[in-house]
């Protein structure tokens, strides 16, 4: 018989339905230093391929994203942490549609600016 909290005998480093190593007590174990970087690396060349095959959001398109950047994706997903897939692909969108509207902002300040000089320049020195 098994209690509900006890640990098993399974190692959960070897099961392929676990998302990472754990410790004794059952809690996960945070990847260090080299394990990021090889989850940033492999993210940095998934985003490569999406780029290329002008795929934004790998999320809702994730039957293309497999399709096109098979290899890519399965390496991300070994690599990085369950929790961390899914939420570099949505802040890829969110920091697209970040730019896009800093960029939108910008456009129309600088607008907003040549119209007000133009109009300065038509009133003379004191209006």
């Amino acid at each position: 018989m098994v209690w509900p909290f006890s640990s098993s005998s399974q190692d959960t480093s070897t099961n392929p339905n676990s998302s990472g190593p754990k410790s004794r007590d059952g809690g996960f174990i945070a990847p260090d230093r080299s394990a990021r970087e090889k989850c940033y690396e492999s993210r940095d060349r998934l985003f490569d391929c999406l780029d290329r095959n002008d795929i934004l959001d790998a999320v809702k398109e994730d039957e293309k994203t497999r399709r096109v950047c098979k290899g890519e994706n399965e390496v991300y997903e070994r690599d990085c942490a369950k929790a961390w897939i899914k939420y570099f692909k949505e802040k890829r969108v969110m920091e697209y549609n970040r730019d896009r509207t800093i960029e939108r902002i910008k456009a129309d300040d600088a607008r907003m600016v040549a119209k007000q000089k133009a109009e300065k320049k038509g009133r003379g020195l004191f209006g």
